[in-house]
């Protein structure tokens, strides 16, 4: 079997309270196909709700007329947020159901989904790009970490991992699901209230990705065009480091881009993070600010802060390319507990925490400036 033919099956099975299938209304999650069995998750809209038997029994039902051996299934709760999205877009719908057949006209009910892009001129979606100037300065880690702090704060956020040769979005994230894919359309995993994609979701294997200049720029181009990202505030690219293929067509694609820099204290990444910078400016695309990782690691015990890769490094580059340096992030790594933990992840920093709050601390910055 494959994810197409369970989602196809899936399409006769209606959520009686939301009164549409389980696909339309992107319930059905975390497929997994081995062989003959299939798993998956089904969400329900609340923890009390009446229809849970019901849904097993007609899910068990269809994916067995449509070849599957063995189905096991469990369901989740939709998150608060979820469940808002979910009950305005039904409200919205219900509105023009009602107005169509005044019209007499179809119902938006009757058709697809229309598939927004974000790169649409009328879109208030605020695009915000990570670089560096080379690797290991961790550019990946303050993505995800900012675009939590900016859900955290109420926004609405997606990160797309654009850097196709070393994507580790999903990791860092503590992701194990892959996209939903309906129609050719690609609806994104969210985690932490981010919406994520990522070239990781559709490596096999961790394997490598041998690919040329324009096999990345399509790549990334279906990011922003193929995937149902619904309405966000900000969306966060996790570009490579340098000053390649995939962030010259980041650049390209959007003219309205900000730019945040990241590098650490030692002299020789911000001399090259300034490279990065410099094609920003070249480029038209404005810079938001410097953001200074591994700025020093700070004794738990005592307190005190070693500098272990110099300093000055993140208020030079500041000074050059006459921005301002917004944060200086400690070394050290989040405690989240154990690999399969619902909360786990390698990256993600607490709320709680200090460097959680250095990066809340970040995201107003973020804020105020755009």
């Amino acid at each position: 079997m494959t994810v197409e033919q369970i989602l196809e099956a899936l399409r006769s099975v209606q959520e009686p309270e939301l009164k549409n299938n389980l696909v339309k209304l992107n319930l059905a999650r975390n497929i997994r196909i081995f062989g003959d069995r299939v798993q998956l998750t089904v969400m329900l809209f609340s923890e009390d709700s009446p229809h849970r038997e019901k849904l097993k029994q007609e899910v068990t039902k269809a994916l067995k007329q449509a070849g599957a051996q063995e189905v096991d299934l469990d369901f989740e709760v939709l998150s608060k947020k979820e469940q808002e999205i979910l009950a305005e877009r039904i409200r919205k719908e219900h509105q023009e159901k009602v107005r169509a057949k005044r019209a007499g006209g179809r119902t938006p009910l009757q058709q697809e989904d229309p598939k927004p892009s974000l790169l649409s001129e009328d879109s208030d979606t605020v695009f915000i790009s990570v670089a560096s100037g080379k690797g290991g300065v961790g550019k990946s880690t303050v993505t995800v970490n900012l675009a939590v702090a900016l859900a955290r704060e109420g926004k609405r956020v997606g990160v797309i991992d654009a850097d196709i040769y070393g994507f580790s979005v999903p990791d860092m994230m503590g992701i194990t699901e892959r996209p939903a894919v309906v129609n050719k359309t690609i609806y994104p995993v969210e985690r932490f209230g981010v919406k994520v994609i990522s070239m990781g979701f559709f490596v096999e294997e961790n394997a490598p990705v041998i690919w040329r200049g324009p096999m990345l720029g399509k790549m990334l181009r279906n990011f922003f065009q193929e995937v149902e990202w619904g309405e966000l505030d900000y969306v966060i690219l996790d570009l490579p480091p340098g000053t390649g293929d995939v962030a010259l067509d980041v650049h390209q694609m959007l003219p309205r881009s900000r730019e945040l820099l990241v590098t650490t204290p030692h002299a020789t990444a911000a001399f090259v993070a300034a490279r990065a910078g410099a094609m920003a400016l070249h480029t038209k695309h404005r810079i938001l600010g410097v953001v200074e990782n591994m700025a020093y690691y700070q004794c738990a015990s005592c307190g005190n802060k070693d500098y272990v890769f110099g300093r000055g490094g993140g208020e030079k580059l500041a000074d050059e390319l006459n921005t301002d340096l917004l944060v200086q992030i400690p070394l050290g790594a989040p405690e989240n507990g154990n690999p399969g933990d619902p909360d786990f992840s390698p990256s993600v920093y607490g709320s709680e925490t200090s460097t959680g709050q250095l990066y809340r601390d970040l995201a107003r910055k973020v804020m105020e400036r755009v």
